[in-house]
């Protein structure tokens, strides 16, 4: 006996959340209902769900936007990283994401490491423009200046 259902979150191997599906009453009973991973596909569970949607939508753009806006006083943002070099200008160790993400810290921007892109270290002295991946549609460079110590 199978019985039509609307599911309220992702579920594995089944569908995502908001598609309709014919499951087994068992499962249904058993499992997606106890955990509410699901509800029988009335109208009003669909209707329900499709304000939920909308709110995360809702939601979803305003973090954006913030994000953008974040993204473009970063922008405008550079950095100083002291380091010890030697007479050729070339440094004593190399300028990674750590000391990039520590250095914008100290500047009033909250960035993690793993934000930071950067191919390679910065092994010498000089000015260098390194992206900072603040989300996935959004990207800000930010000058970084490696002076010697």
């Amino acid at each position: 006996m199978e019985t039509e259902i609307v599911l309220m979150k992702d579920v594995q191997g089944l569908g995502a959340q908001g598609d309709i599906r014919r499951v087994s009453l068992g499962y249904a009973r058993n499992f997606l209902f106890p955990r509410a991973l699901a509800a029988p596909a009335t109208p009003r569970a669909i209707k329900a769900l499709e304000i939920e949607k909308k709110k995360k939508e809702a939601e979803a753009r305003r973090a954006l936007e913030k994000i953008r806006r974040d993204a473009e006083a970063l922008s405008k943002a550079s950095c100083t990283i002291p380091m010890q070099a030697g007479e050729d200008g070339k440094l004593f160790g190399a300028v990674t994401a750590q000391h990039v993400a520590e250095a914008l810290e100290k500047a009033g921007f909250a960035v993690e490491k793993r934000q930071v892109e950067l191919p390679e270290p910065l092994k010498e002295l000089g000015v260098f423009s390194v992206t900072i991946r603040l989300h996935p549609e959004v990207a800000s460079v930010v000058k970084v200046w490696v002076v010697e110590k």
